[in-house]
């Protein structure tokens, strides 16, 4: 009689890959033999807090959620900072940088995604760089140092993050964006603007409608300038581009998966291949990509279900509220904000802002800046019919002084 357990081998080791292995574990404990795959040397750790790690407000050690003891008391065998190269679905065996082969029952891609990188002249000079990971959080600390003048590319959540971090680390930053406001697929241009004051008042340079059209350098191929297309020319010895990111579909096209953006699943996560699954951000899923750490952490619980063999889980797309908080700026956003809205409140003293979008008597959407302590009150009544309480709609579940 065979004892032995199935091998599962996980290539990555983000936060979708984690959670992965925590929804696993507490469904089939002792299932499989479990070996993961890491890239980065780093146990697991929290890539939404690099930011603060960035602008000194924590240290590296306070963002690990997965040490090495974790894994070890499970039983899992961590490969860290040797990451597979090659995938034989025939022999049903993964190699990595290494050399080291290891023979899957099932295997999970958690590749993630990389980072997107502007192509023109000069995109290839020192000091040039993306923020991403713990490596890129280390190296822009390290820059920050020597750095005069930044420019940071990118208006979205990452970009405005990174721009703040090293504006606290003593840099003067410039923050460049292609849209009319700041976070303009998360927020209203009246709250984009608000932050976009917020933002110049604390020392943040913030160039709107900009796009980059060339980068210069000096003899030793180090960054010394971001031109634009309108031929404006901004000093910079650091430039950091958070523009987006792409599903990592290397090692799964190699491998000869179906991939189109990301890596093809069904409803249950996993690819053209049975013994296949995929989660996070290299997945592909009708249609829909994923940046977000909701949908990565749901499609988590569904694959771990059916690598359980308790697959009566489907995963299925779910808007995601977004939130954003910069040292003591906080933002929510939730539903459809597109189009006029309906319902609107601002304290311009406190820098407080409200915006609600009902479509009849449904709640479809949700701004809130500056106070977001009512943000889960407004999230779990989307789409919910919000007549009987329309005059007081804008507070949530309190009414403010102003309002009694």
């Amino acid at each position: 009689m065979n004892t032995q357990r199935p091998h599962l081998v996980v290539v990555g080791n983000g936060m979708a890959a984690t959670r992965l292995l925590e929804e696993l574990l507490a469904l089939a404990p002792t299932r499989y033999q479990i070996t993961v795959f890491s890239a980065e040397q780093a146990p697991g750790y929290n890539r939404v807090l690099l930011s603060p790690v960035l602008g000194g407000e924590k240290d590296e050690s306070s963002i690990v959620t997965h040490d090495e003891a974790w894994y070890r008391d499970r039983g899992i065998h961590l490969v860290a900072g040797d990451p597979v190269c090659a995938i034989d679905r025939r022999r049903r065996q993964v190699t990595s940088r290494s050399g080291l082969c290891v023979p899957y029952h099932r295997l999970v891609l958690a590749t993630g995604s990389l980072p997107r990188r502007l192509q023109c002249a000069g995109a290839d000079a020192q000091g040039i760089t993306t923020f991403r990971d713990l490596r890129d959080t280390r190296a822009l600390i390290q820059a920050s140092t020597r750095s005069r003048a930044a420019v940071v590319i990118g208006g979205g959540f990452l970009g405005i993050e990174a721009a703040e971090a090293l504006h606290r680390r003593g840099v003067a930053v410039t923050l460049l964006h292609t849209g009319a406001w700041l976070l303009n697929r998360q927020l209203d241009r009246e709250a984009g603007n608000l932050l976009h004051d917020e933002l110049q008042r604390r020392g943040v340079q913030v160039c709107l409608q900009s796009r980059t059209a060339s980068f210069e350098e000096d003899h030793r191929r180090q960054v010394r300038a971001v031109r634009l297309q309108d031929g404006h020319r901004l000093k910079a010895d650091l430039v950091v581009q958070a523009i987006g990111i792409t599903p990592d579909t290397r090692l799964a096209r190699a491998a000869g998966l179906h991939c189109e953006q990301g890596v093809l699943t069904d409803d249950t996560l996993q690819t053209y291949d049975p013994a296949i699954y995929a989660v996070g951000e290299c997945v592909q899923h009708r249609q829909r990509t994923f940046g977000l750490v909701a949908p990565l952490y749901e499609q988590a619980r569904v694959c771990a279900a059916h690598l359980a063999e308790q697959g009566h889980r489907r995963y299925c797309y779910r808007d995601s509220a977004t939130r954003l908080k910069v040292s003591g700026v906080a933002m929510f956003s939730a539903g459809d904000i597109q189009g006029d809205s309906d319902l609107y409140w601002r304290d311009a003293s406190a820098r407080v802002y409200r915006r609600l979008w009902l479509q009849g008597d449904r709640l479809r959407g949700v701004v809130l800046y500056g106070d977001t302590s009512g943000a889960a009150w407004f999230e779990q009544r989307l789409g919910e019919d919000v007549s009987g309480c329309r005059d007081s709609l804008l507070f949530g579940d309190r009414l403010p002084e102003q309002a009694a």
